[in-house]
């Protein structure tokens, strides 16, 4: 997108295309507008509209351009946050109920990409956590445990069902999470955007949001080229968020994170790769994340930027990487890289705001977009026509607060990971 090869790489490549879509143009009325066109505002207008709700989405750049089109495509149950953690943190009405719906999540996406047949290169045969030494066998064990006391499809695999699932013997176990699987992100989005525009919903590109202002009992929500009236407005614009709400921003960590394509592999060496198609990632504090594409390519990333030096250094370290997870691959070349921002927050879960009287966001997805954006989205949708009140949301209404040193930081996780990806798997 926008010329630029390192914003969607193969996603971009191989996705089929957008909708027609155009820059707003003029003055419009409708009863919702959302603010930005990625799984959550997209998942939202086609929930709103499906119920009979008049939505217009409006975006800056295009559909899919933030993390929901740059991610790797792993469709996962749950947060980072350990089950047994949630309650402790967000109090046991939420938490369970945050449990419960995320863990659900997955077969939302599914059902969605069923119902409105979406091509985005759907694999539901799980993902696959990689334990890297006994530190990471004591935490998957740790996360099986808590997973399975609440009746969660996951199994617990040992050194020999991790290689035999892998197609490499790095890894000490794994946790085999059979309720998730892959997509094509940037497929699913657009497919997303389809639906929504089917269901009545109308979305405008090239229209970057500069102001809100209250008009009545009804908002006003100006852009370059012509304005938006509505009742609501839902901000779903994550770690791509800029004004008229830079508090959303302050919250969140930018984190980034890249992918590398191989070229097709050939079928004798595709076949001991992942032979099942489940996603993987590892429990390296600088994780790794690996899985094949409908073509048979392998996708590989970590945390790290491509740009400036972070491009050779993550290229050399990724190629250095997949030959010793995957011997059997013995010429690694690329055929696309890019990268994308994760939204991190102070404690790995997602946030639910209301940023002014019928104002509000969900944000804060912590690098699991897909399922939780999908149903955040549809929650939105559930909220604004009455469905659900606040006492009913899977997460208490609260403001943001901002990140101290977060500047500071990002700048830290970014050199950190190039330093740690210079010397990392020379030996």
């Amino acid at each position: 997108m926008l010329n630029d090869e390192r914003s969607h790489g193969l996603w971009e490549k191989t996705a089929p295309p957008a909708p027609k879509t155009e820059r707003l143009q003029g003055d419009i009325s409708v009863d919702v507008a959302v603010i930005g066109a990625g799984f959550t505002g997209l998942s939202a207008a086609l929930h709103l509209a499906e119920a009979g709700t008049k939505v217009a989405v409006v975006d800056a750049v295009e559909i899919g351009f933030g993390g929901s089109g740059r991610n790797v495509g792993l469709v996962n149950a749950g947060m980072w946050v350990m089950p047994n953690d949630l309650p402790g943190v967000l109090g046991q009405v939420h938490g369970e109920r945050l449990l419960e719906l995320l863990g659900n999540a997955p077969q939302s996406v599914f059902n969605l990409v069923d119902r409105h047949k979406i091509d985005c290169e759907l694999e539901r045969n799980g993902t696959l956590h990689c334990a890297v030494g006994s530190d990471g066998v004591k935490q998957l064990e740790q996360r099986a445990e808590q997973w399975l006391s609440r009746g969660a499809a996951v199994r617990l695999l040992d050194a020999r069902e991790t290689a035999t699932k892998v197609g490499s013997t790095a890894y000490s176990a794994s946790l085999l999470d059979n309720r998730a699987g892959t997509i094509q992100p940037l497929g699913y989005v657009r497919g997303l955007s389809t639906a929504a525009l089917g269901a009545g919903a109308a979305i405008h590109t090239g229209t970057p949001m500069t102001a809100t202002e209250r008009a009545g009992n009804r908002w006003i929500v100006r852009t370059p080229s012509g304005t938006v009236s509505a009742e609501w407005v839902v901000v779903a614009t994550n770690a791509y968020t800029t004004s008229p709400w830079p508090e959303l921003r302050s919250e969140l960590l930018h984190l980034p994170y890249f992918n590398f394509a191989t070229a097709p592999l050939p079928e004798v060496v595709r076949n001991t790769i992942l032979p099942e198609r489940q996603g993987g990632w590892d429990t390296k504090e600088i994780l790794s994340s690996f899985r094949m594409d409908k073509a048979g390519r392998l996708v590989f990333g970590s945390v790290g930027a491509l740009r400036g030096t972070g491009m050779p250094v993550h290229k050399a370290w990724a190629a250095r990487s997949i030959r010793k997870l995957f011997p059997q691959i013995k010429d690694v070349s690329f055929e696309a890289g890019w990268y994308g921002q994760i939204g991190m927050t102070s404690d790995n879960l997602p946030r639910f705001h209301t940023l002014a009287p019928k104002i509000i966001s969900f944000s804060g997805y912590n690098g699991r977009g897909i399922a939780p954006g999908t149903v955040f989205g549809r929650i939105l949708a559930e909220h604004i026509v009455g469905k659900i009140t606040d006492a009913d949301l899977p997460l208490p209404v609260t403001q943001p607060k901002e990140q101290g040193l977060r500047t500071l930081r990002e700048g830290y996780y970014e050199v950190g990971a190039q330093l740690a990806h210079l010397v990392g798997n020379r030996f």
